[in-house]
């Protein structure tokens, strides 16, 4: 509990810091672009959020995972094979689906989003697939080792370079083009940092012996974790992205920036969410469920009480306000926007079932084949919903098909590890 609790402190004051820089930045952008440019700007980056979806196979939260217990068994010279492992293929994943992404750019702007005019915007990102590849792995072996607070310095690093380039290129008249060089570089020289950050104070410090696991004998044993995990989360992430896609075709680039300023303004809530669930990842992968099974219901139960009494009054708090916070913040233009986001952050109200916890729970326990089954159902609720609304509601449809397409997995989940744990 303790060390969890530091963590969680070191990572919320980095998380409060670094959305605070970004939520200063979306209020600035969203008065120099209008929403028609805000819009396209959005767009663009979806072909490269798809492609991250094949990046790692589960190899982040694998290192996570396998760090944390390695250094709970003092077995630190297992972690140093694992960290060399899980960096290279990283590396080589990255730059791969970034090459190829670079090649499909102008099929994928024209024929895809049926924006011809977006080519170079989604060239630019695609550098973005290797940049975040970098930032990733080094966040996850910063959580496996819990030292929060320098997950929460590069957080810091990467919203200040992307707050401070993407203002001043679009303040000089680049629109949208400024906003996506300010995205995809933030993130290439944050990922630059992590890495350094990651040899000088983590590596160095792992002990070593002969008798270690190895590259590949480590990079089998975070595969077989995380391919599962992996595809529980290209489902999932899958979802996601399609909505974008069908997005594209069905709305405006207008609606379509009222909607994304909604969801990064949202991201304000991540203040309470994302400590919570980060530090229970580690803390969980510590717990042997045979012989510590009341202090596992213990750390649970105590997850969804704290996470459920701080965010639904924030959440609730949102919603009501969400008329004069968007006027007041962003100008009189998003008009679409305080509807959406009242409907958008409902999904946050689930927490009090324990919706922020039950993710970590299964990723700490080891359960990747169960979180895989409920991506499939996911997806499978989730595409027919999406056809189904999206042409008729626009983005009420986004938003109402995405909230109803978890709820049935998120119960599933909840009686499974009733049943189990």
């Amino acid at each position: 509990a303790k060390v969890s609790a530091t963590g969680s402190l070191k990572l919320s004051l980095g998380l409060v810091a670094s959305t605070v820089i970004l939520a200063v930045g979306t209020i600035i952008l969203a008065r120099l672009l209008s929403p028609g440019e805000y819009g396209l700007y959005s767009i663009a980056l979806i072909p490269s959020l798809m492609f991250c979806l094949f990046r790692d196979f589960g190899v982040d939260s694998a290192m996570t995972k396998y760090i944390a217990q390695f250094r709970a068994s003092t077995e630190d010279e297992n972690a140093r094979d694992m960290i060399v492992a899980g960096l290279t293929f990283e590396i080589i994943t990255g730059l791969t689906l970034s090459f190829v992404s670079l090649l499909m750019a102008s099929f994928v702007a024209s024929t895809v989003l049926r924006r011809p005019e977006s080519t170079l915007l989604v060239s630019i990102v695609s550098i973005n697939i290797f940049s975040t590849a970098l930032l990733t792995v080094s966040q996850s072996i910063f959580t496996g080792v819990e030292r929060m607070g320098l997950k929460s310095f590069i957080m810091i690093c990467q919203s200040i370079a992307k707050t401070a380039i993407s203002i001043l290129l679009v303040f000089l008249g680049y629109g949208a083009l400024g906003a996506v060089i300010g995205y995809t570089f933030s993130a290439l020289a944050a990922g630059i940092v992590g890495l350094v950050m990651l040899y000088l104070v983590v590596f160095r410090s792992l002990r070593t012996k002969t008798n270690r696991f190895g590259i590949i004998k480590s990079l089998k044993i975070m595969l077989r974790y995380g391919v599962p995990l992996s595809i529980y989360t290209i489902i999932a992430n899958f979802l996601t992205q399609f909505y974008g896609f069908m997005m594209a075709f069905f709305c405006s680039d207008l609606l379509i920036g009222n909607y994304y300023i909604t969801v990064n303004f949202a991201v304000i809530l991540t203040f309470f969410t994302t400590p919570v669930s980060t530090v229970l990842f580690p803390a969980f992968a510590k717990l042997n469920p045979q012989n510590e099974q009341q202090l596992l219901k213990t750390v649970f139960a105590s997850s969804v009480k704290y996470g459920a009494l701080i965010l639904v009054p924030a959440t609730m708090a949102m919603m009501i306000l969400s008329q004069p916070i968007i006027n007041t913040l962003f100008g009189a233009n998003w008009v679409y926007a305080p509807l959406f986001l009242t409907l958008y952050v409902v999904g946050n109200l689930f927490v009090v079932l324990g919706d922020l916890s039950i993710h970590s729970l299964l990723t700490g326990l080891g359960e990747t084949k169960m979180l895989m089954k409920q991506g499939v159902l996911k997806l499978i609720l989730g595409i027919p919903l999406a056809v189904l609304l999206i042409p008729t509601f626009g983005i009420l449809g986004v938003i109402l098909g995405s909230l109803l397409a978890g709820i049935p997995s998120l119960f599933w989940a909840l009686y499974w590890v009733w049943e189990h744990y």
